[in-house]
């Protein structure tokens, strides 16, 4: 007979090997998926990762799709970690996106400009944070619940936005008024769109690493993510750590929406966002909530959501494969985890 015992100790290769065993099986799982699509699973995956990674301009799309990814992957990671369940990722984003729009529609000067947008969306994504936040420490509502359903309150707000004022009168598209020219962020390689907020992001994960481990804050919001009653025996105000928490958390987000406002779309239109805030779940989880290993879980997954469409195009494979390569990864990285924490031994 098989049973689980709890490890004392979890073997460092351990944590290191699980993520990639966990991509690893998805990938074989899905490649069932491919066989049913007709097409062989070696093609469509050369095709995929070619498409994304093939080239310097395919790597460049990879790193720009990842970007809004990284800043919702680090978000949700430094909540999870104050045990402040943030489904609301995607909901700040777009609270980012129409406040870093509204500023940059101001006529100003460049790096003003860029400025003001990037704290207009943090505060934006901040604020909409907060709400659940705020219900959690003064009404204990449930923040998994409040947090996932201010996501549509957030969407349908956008969309007043740009079917009502903000919508073009000369060619009646739901989209709203372009940022000014000044306000875009720079582009790092002439002839691609790999811009500044790209550079951001990959530079937020080592300072929320940084907080994390290495700032009194970060210590306070690690132990009360894995103990709230030792941090309040020990003199920490557990309901302040979880508001500063969401805000951090929320402004994470906001900056996403900021990116792809400047550096992506230039302006605000209802499918901004094919789901970053949600991708960051699944990324945090991954990343098993290390900031440092944000990064490269989110270049995977903008790779696999970038190749995708070549894929689709080249094999005739749906392009949705992407959609359940990041859930089964979810779910394959839920079993790793449970491994190490447990092993497997055989009982009389």
């Amino acid at each position: 007979m098989l049973r689980l015992e709890a490890r004392q100790r979890t073997p460092a290769w351990l944590n290191l090997t699980m993520p990639l065993v966990a991509i690893a099986v998805t990938l074989v799982l899905c490649s069932g998926l491919i066989v049913l699509a007709g097409a062989g699973v070696a093609d469509a995956y050369g095709v995929m990762f070619k498409a994304s990674l093939g080239d310097s301009y395919a790597i460049t799309e990879t790193l720009v799709r990842a970007a809004p990814m990284i800043f919702t992957g680090l978000a949700v990671t430094l909540a999870f970690r104050a045990k402040f369940w943030n489904i609301g990722a995607e909901g700040q984003l777009l609270a980012g996106a129409m406040a870093s729009c509204f500023v940059g529609a101001i006529p100003m000067p460049g790096p003003l400009a860029m400025l003001l947008m990037a704290i207009a969306g943090a505060a934006a994504g901040a604020a909409v944070a907060l709400i659940p936040a705020l219900l959690r420490v003064r009404l204990k509502v449930d923040d998994v619940v409040s947090s996932l359903l201010l996501n549509s309150i957030v969407f349908y707000i956008l969309m007043a936005l740009i079917e009502g004022p903000w919508k073009d009168p000369f060619s009646g598209y739901p989209i709203s008024p372009p940022i000014e020219d000044s306000a875009g962020l720079p582009v790092l390689i002439e002839g691609t769109r790999l811009h500044l907020g790209v550079l951001v992001a990959v530079l937020a994960a080592p300072l929320v690493w940084l907080l994390m481990s290495r700032t009194v804050l970060g210590f306070r919001i690690r132990v009360t993510g894995e103990n709230p009653e030792a941090a309040r025996y020990g003199g920490i105000d557990v309901q302040r750590v979880i508001v500063i928490a969401a805000l951090l958390s929320g402004a994470l987000a906001g900056l996403a929406g900021v990116g792809e406002v400047g550096g992506v779309h230039f302006q605000v239109m209802s499918d901004i966002s094919p789901g970053y805030g949600y991708s960051g779940i699944v990324i945090a989880m991954l990343a098993r909530l290390n900031p440092l290993g944000v990064v490269p879980v989110a270049i995977f997954l903008a790779a696999v959501m970038t190749g995708a469409e070549a894929m689709s195009r080249a094999t005739g494979v749906p392009a949705f494969l992407s959609d359940v390569i990041q859930g089964t990864a979810l779910l394959a990285m839920l079993v790793a985890l449970l491994f190490t924490a447990y092993r497997i031994r055989r009982s009389a």
